[in-house]
């Protein structure tokens, strides 16, 4: 190549850049991208799949804004543009609206527009009967008591999470994208007069393609071949698994599993996880945060008098999860237990206290529930009998009211069934409800911190609404020492330590407000280690989603972790240990990983914007929360969960103006026209070339 000729190169680039930003200008000026969304996904068991998708290339739709009974027969009947991307306020997401969307083919989607407040009359997309078919009680076992046929717990319960959808459902914020929907329907697809709109028309897209179908037997199966005969081998699913959060008062040699000779533990439990209809949008308040806020409360007003006192019996603190998915925590733990592959084994266990619902109790009542058929044994029903009388006990110096329920109602939906499928446990789960649920948004997106009454003057700042103690917290700190005092006395502890024992209501407000209003909190960051504040930190604006989810990476849930560093501050000591010292403690004579944990946490910020990080020591511990049937590879199991989520690669939502039908086949048979001339151009020329572009080459004149 000439010298010359490099001149052209950079031309060359600058050309390339010039068309590359452009297109991407075109790009953003045909589409206007909306960022706060988020799906429905598809889940599966062994036997269904739920959820919603799109196809693999999205799925397009005229936008229509449904806000009365006529716009849903416009969508559904007599609209001329079908399909339709349906927008809707969450007034009208309703299980009946729904099915008709689903069993039309008008059709191509919806994005529910998110509401802060539910319908009055209550909303809940579960099942009226929650984890009907891995309870406790089936044919075998209470078959009068089997499918909620003595008590339906979740009577509001229109299944709405439990359909499939074939195509895509998103949730949207009510915020300003949502106003630029709006204004893009107004402009261009208002009726007028009852009249159809005219092209253009705006549009919407949707695309969560998910890669798994069927159930997780098919899913599972062609990822395991694809694991063993493929190079780049591609997950289609993952089964829903996390980690169970566990601590005792007197700490449990963790590397020795099995029966622990001389060992008697009362368990304090509870749930960490909830759902609802979309991916990650689990708010959970009174489902699920009010039980974590109110053990963790106990656990802390119990850990002084432990020390002081420590009662004959262990008492064993536990949060499992993914119970909202047929038991997946306490499935686990209990099947551990059964092969001594836990720190303890069913043998050791003396009775179970579980925290339910309880922060929507009337009044100062509360319910034990008891199961009927396992106290038909003499000895289990004496052994329930003294757990109802020292909860009773202590409950009459708090001003409580606590009754059990008719003895022959079932127990709720509970991780307590999960140990009563493998052999009579004595206990009870300790909840607001008589019967049937008070929580009107059961594993919805309404079950929120309003709901529980957990609100704030509206002039104060975030450090003081932290330290503000709501109505709720007061409520759950009584719970609380209740709790705290009960197993105190059940594990063996004299009466007279009892009154040492009450929940801090400042800690319960605390608790409240980073789990329901906004875990990036001072306090919340004084007490987990550096690593989880700094870059990909777990802290958020916005309270913690309880979907117990997938463990991609390795990673843990923050629920759990947040759990996990505030129950280890709770419950351990601090030591003078160093960070090197805190992370490799078994090259510290005197301390033993194998009994505790070791936390290097942040401490406090000081008046100079540094903390000053120090080494907590705790037997708080985690363990798996994932379902046998993985570990069995009995994807098909009627026994344990199969809960799998589908993969995906692309979420997104966008909106644009699309032409009329005649207006795109009128340019694309211009564009055929234009290419077909090109072509006949192009051949004329080419065959024509070297009379068109021949030059009698002219002889120079050489002069000598």
């Amino acid at each position: 190549m000439r010298p010359e000729s490099f001149k052209w190169f950079p031309l060359l680039v600058v050309s390339f850049f010039y068309t590359s930003v452009r297109c991407s200008s075109v790009e953003q000026k045909i589409y206007i991208e909306l960022n706060s969304t988020v799906p429905c996904v598809r889940l599966l068991n062994a036997t269904h799949q739920i959820g919603c998708q799109s196809s693999i290339s999205g799925d397009t739709g005229v936008l229509h804004v449904l806000e009365t009974e006529a716009d849903l027969d416009w969508i559904l009947s007599t609209g001329p543009h079908p399909p339709y991307m349906v927008v809707m306020e969450a007034a009208f997401f309703t299980s009946s609206t729904m099915m008709k969307m689903k069993n039309s083919s008008r059709v191509a989607g919806v994005a529910v527009i998110n509401s802060n407040t539910g319908p009055t009359e209550g909303f809940s997309p579960h099942t009226s009967c929650p984890n009907q078919n891995t309870g406790v009680y089936t044919e075998h076992y209470g078959p009068e008591l089997a499918n909620c046929n003595n008590t339906v717990w979740n009577p509001l319960g229109n299944g709405l999470s439990y359909e499939d959808f074939a195509f895509p459902i998103f949730s949207l914020k009510d915020d300003n994208q949502t106003q630029v929907i709006r204004k893009c329907y107004e402009d261009h697809n208002m009726r007028v007069n009852g009249t159809a709109p005219h092209y253009p028309l705006c549009a919407m897209q949707l695309f969560s393609h998910m890669h798994a179908v069927t159930d997780t037997v098919t899913c599972m199966r062609r990822t395991d071949l694809q694991n063993s005969f493929s190079i780049n081998p591609e997950k289609l699913c993952d089964p829903l698994s996390d980690f169970n959060v566990w601590t005792s008062i007197r700490p449990l040699n963790n590397s020795i599993k099995g029966h622990k000779e001389n060992e008697s533990v009362v368990i304090a439990a509870t749930r960490l996880d909830g759902r609802s209809f979309f991916w990650d949008i689990a708010p959970s308040a009174e489902g699920t945060v009010s039980s974590i806020v109110t053990l963790l409360a106990a656990a802390q007003a119990l850990y002084p008098v432990t020390l002081e006192a420590p009662p004959p019996r262990n008492i064993f603190f536990t949060f499992f999860q993914g119970e909202a998915f047929d038991y997946i925590g306490s499935s686990r733990m209990v099947y551990d237990m059964e092969n001594s592959k836990f720190v303890i084994d069913l043998d050791n266990v003396h009775s179970l206290l579980e925290i339910g619902q309880i922060g929507l109790r009337n009044g100062q009542n509360l319910w034990m529930h008891s199961d009927p058929v396992s106290r038909k044994n003499t000895t289990v029903n004496e052994q329930v009998a003294d757990l109802v009388a020292n909860i009773k006990f202590v409950a009459s110096s708090l001003n409580l009211s606590l009754n059990e329920p008719s003895a022959t109602q079932a127990l709720p939906p509970s991780s307590f069934q999960r140990f009563l499928r493998v052999r009579p446990v004595p206990g009870l789960v300790l909840a607001d409800h008589q019967s049937s649920f008070i929580n009107r948004y059961y594993e919805s997106l309404y079950d929120t911190a309003t709901y529980l009454n957990v609100t704030y003057p509206p002039d104060l700042s975030p450090e003081q609404q932290l330290e503000y103690e709501t109505e709720a917290a007061k409520s759950l700190t009584q719970v609380a020492t209740l709790v705290a005092r009960s197993i105190y006395k059940q594990a063996g502890g004299e009466d007279r330590f009892l009154n040492n024992i009450t929940a801090d209501t400042k800690t319960v407000a605390k608790l409240l407000y980073g789990f329901l209003i906004m875990s990036n909190n001072s306090w919340f960051s004084s007490l987990l280690p550096p690593e989880a504040l700094g870059r990909g930190s777990i802290l958020e604006s916005s309270p913690p989603q309880y979907y117990i989810g997938l463990r991609l990476d390795n990673t843990v849930k923050s629920v759990t972790r947040f759990v996990q560093f505030i129950l280890a501050n709770m419950t351990g000591t601090v030591t003078k240990l160093n960070q090197s010292q805190c992370q490799n403690p078994k090259d510290v004579p005197g301390e033993s990983k194998d009994l505790y944990s070791y936390s290097w946490v942040s401490g406090p910020v000081s008046a100079n914007g540094t903390t000053d990080a120090y080494c907590v020591r705790s037997s708080v511990h985690l363990s798996k929360a994932l379902s046998p049937a993985f570990e069995l590879t009995d994807y098909g199991s009627r026994e344990y969960s199969t809960w799998t989520e589908s993969r995906w690669k692309t979420i997104r939502a966008r909106i644009f103006l699309v032409a009329s039908p005649q207006l795109e086949m009128m340019t694309l048979g211009v564009g055929v026209a234009v290419l077909l001339v090109s072509l006949v151009v192009t051949y004329f020329i080419s065959s024509k070339a070297e009379l068109l572009f021949s030059a009698t080459r002219e002889s120079p004149n050489t002069t000598y």
